[in-house]
């Protein structure tokens, strides 16, 4: 055997993440009240770093169909509210996956499940679904869901409930044959059929209370523990209100909104005395240029990241006309990508921003992300999206009598009576995030009630 050693000379292109390009697309997805206290952890480290309340006033933009941008001169009526902060499903998963040294394909790729995870922390949309918006084939999804199941907590980016519950048991080493069969049955669970599961899973009555102990354990919801509220109860960092000359603008949130001062006066200050030694003029010529460059940087970024964020919600209320007259039955489909295409930015920028922005609208406060709905089968231009669908079926059931409420199968058929085409599990699916219970449920809390 002869060994010999040869060189080989070869191109390749990498991406290199600066710090202060990380620390750009961090401040994409802060709130008014977390770029505050960046700003302000800014200026306790640099001494030409000034954090002020006050911005200063953007002009007005103007937006065709009825939407116009601007800024109000004080906005302080919802300054008081207050500020109860926590870290968003989004926020955690995004940050697992941004220590997973993806290539930028891949963050492409996860970006897209990330889109449609649910609050439940559950995909709200099938691998099919996702592999085709994703533009890969259907393996490759396969390969990127098996690695974000895996991030924290266990049971996220689940399809359905058994494979969440089967998720968790096999981590914690509960997957035993037994306990796998009760996963594959659970609709004889929910009907509290123990005799119909027992003699399908072969097993004794008291082998399936063993399980049912274990079962109790296990979180079927892992997204459900980081919204600890309904609704963000903090100021919007977007306020809409209708324009004096007709139709809607938008404005950031002055009364939240932080901006950097930069201290160029202190600078010139420290300018070392003529008479001082050259090492020491050096060194403080050195010092003054490279944090008052650090603070001109980050008044930029903070510019930036203030236009890019009014910039996309314009571009999101052009297409929801529909909401801001009419209410939430009314949201139509729309994507990341479309936002991105009419805003100039990348997609992923629109899911930076539309993270954790909330925006004051005439139906309440709500996270950007509410807005981007997948659309449903239609017959009409309105009413198709996932979002209004929802709002529907909520207010259908709201209306319905306490004596005979509707089952989802009615849902289903007023819904197409309506011209919107929804499954009878669809409905099931919305229903359940609604937090609404079934109607054998429904009927007999009316009855303990006494409504009926």
């Amino acid at each position: 055997m002869q060994l010999s050693h040869s060189h080989s000379l070869g191109h390749r292109q990498s991406l290199v993440v600066s710090q202060q390009l990380r620390q750009a697309i961090v401040l994409l997805q802060m709130s008014n009240p977390e770029l505050q206290t960046f700003i302000e952890s800014q200026a306790e480290e640099n001494p030409f770093v000034e954090f002020a309340n006050r911005p200063a006033v953007l002009k007005p933009v103007p937006i065709p169909q009825g939407v116009a941008g601007g800024q109000r001169e004080d906005w302080d009526r919802v300054g008081a509210l207050a500020d109860t902060r926590a870290v968003s499903i989004y926020t955690h998963v995004a940050g697992q996956i941004g220590a997973l040294e993806m290539t930028e394909a891949e963050i492409e790729l996860a970006t897209v499940f990330v889109d449609a995870l649910e609050p439940s922390g559950w995909l709200g949309a099938t691998l099919d679904d996702l592999a085709q918006r994703g533009g890969v084939p259907r393996a490759q999804a396969r390969q990127m869901l098996t690695r974000l199941q895996a991030l924290e907590p266990t049971g996220i980016f689940a399809r359905n409930l058994a494979e969440c519950l089967r998720l968790q048991a096999a981590e914690r080493g509960l997957l035993s044959p037994l306990f796998a069969r009760v996963l594959d049955h659970l609709p004889l669970l929910a009907a509290a059929d123990l005799n119909g599961l027992a003699r399908i899973c072969q097993c004794t009555i008291p082998d399936l209370h063993a399980i049912l102990r274990d079962l109790r354990g296990l979180d079927p919801k892992p997204g459900a523990r980081f919204d600890t509220t309904s609704d963000p109860v903090r100021a919007p960092d977007l306020i809409v209100s209708a324009a004096p000359e007709g139709g809607w603008q938008i404005e950031l949130n002055r009364s939240t909104l932080p901006r950097v001062v930069i201290r160029e006066h202190d600078a010139r200050q420290l300018a070392p005395a003529e008479g001082a030694a050259a090492q020491v003029r050096d060194e403080a010529r050195t010092y003054v240029s490279e944090r008052l460059s650090v603070a001109r940087w980050l008044a930029r970024a903070v510019e930036h990241r203030n236009r890019t964020v009014l910039r996309i919600g314009e571009e999101i209320l052009r297409r929801q006309a529909g909401f801001l007259e009419q209410g939430p039955e009314h949201l139509h489909p729309m994507t990341l990508k479309e936002i991105a295409a009419a805003a100039d930015v990348h997609e992923s920028t629109v899911s930076r921003v539309t993270t954790g922005i909330l925006m004051l609208t005439p139906h309440g406060v709500l996270p950007l992300k509410k807005f981007f709905t997948a659309a449903l089968p239609t017959q009409h231009e309105t009413g198709g999206s996932a979002g209004a669908v929802r709002h529907r079926i909520g207010r259908l059931i709201r209306s319905e009598s306490a004596a005979r409420p509707l089952s989802d199968d009615q849902l289903a058929r007023l819904m197409a009576d309506e011209g919107i085409t929804v499954a009878r599990r669809t409905v099931a699916k919305y229903r359940e995030q609604l937090n609404i219970p079934t109607a054998s449920i429904r009927r007999r809390q009316a009855i303990l009630s006494g409504r009926s």
